[in-house]
């Protein structure tokens, strides 16, 4: 995926539908559904929650690939969560 695409205007179709594809791929290769990517999505809210304001509607959760140590591609679970404020008596 080329993050640094994500600040252009607009993305060639082709390359969007890469980019799914490769989420596809990644999410099949680590026998994650996304009924089970959803139920870490809600755990990671409620747990998160207890301590943080977060913005749900911009909250990203996605599995990718990084490669260790030994050169092997492992799955990586990846959350861009954005946080509006601390909760009170959590500073």
């Amino acid at each position: 995926m080329d993050f640094f695409n994500l600040f252009s205007k607009k993305s060639p179709s082709k390359d969007v539908a890469k980019d799914r594809l490769k989420l596809v791929l990644i999410h099949d290769r680590a026998n994650v559904s996304t009924q089970l990517l959803e139920m870490l999505k809600t755990d990671i809210i409620k747990v998160i929650g207890n301590y943080m304001e977060i913005d749900e509607a911009e909250l990203d959760i996605q599995i990718s690939q990084a490669t260790n140590d030994g050169g092997a591609n492992v799955p990586m679970l990846v959350a861009n969560i954005p946080i509006l404020s601390l909760k009170k008596g959590t500073r």
